[in-house]
């Protein structure tokens, strides 16, 4: 029996430590949600920078090849296959930028950085096909966690205020 209750006063203990963290974090809930909206925001945001800056790499020291599309590739890292002037074959660790809508097999133009292959993209494609999708992703998230965050707020006021 010694051994239960002491289990029970450590629970009861841990219990007790947890309790204020829990409070502050049920009357803080709107900023936490609009605090993962911004946090989401600026990955989004870097995440575009990030792009642009590789295609600028990759336009300020152009090269054109014609690359195939191997197997192996997955949803998150398209993996090709090409041939630099140098005649150097290269097949980039991270894949290729860009990649929608490539099959495997399929031939594919692509523009690469001469001084670094590794940073490939599909011909004619830049930040703006990554910009897009993620535009639209960041306004549905605006869209269910703003009115969320605001509901919350007026809710938690509301209930202060004795309305």
């Amino acid at each position: 029996m010694t051994s239960g209750t002491t289990r029970t006063r450590a629970v009861d203990e841990l219990a007790s430590l947890l309790r204020p963290l829990g409070r502050i974090i049920t009357t803080r809930v709107p900023e936490i949600i609009t605090g993962i909206a911004v946090l989401a925001t600026v990955l989004g945001g870097l995440a575009v920078a990030g792009a642009a800056v590789d295609d600028a790499a990759i336009s300020a020291n152009r090269g054109v090849a014609q690359a195939e599309v191997l197997e192996g590739s997955t949803f998150g890292r398209t993996v090709v296959r090409f041939t630099v002037a140098s005649g150097e074959t290269v097949v980039p660790e991270h894949g290729v930028f860009y990649p929608t809508g490539l099959e495997v097999g399929q031939p594919v133009a692509v523009e690469y950085d001469v001084g670094n292959p590794e940073l490939v993209r599909v011909a004619d494609r830049s930040a703006l096909a990554a910009a897009v999708p993620l535009l639209i992703v960041l306004a549905i998230t605006w869209a269910v966690l703003g009115p969320l965050a605001l509901w919350l707020r007026r809710r938690r006021l509301t209930s202060q205020t004795g309305a």
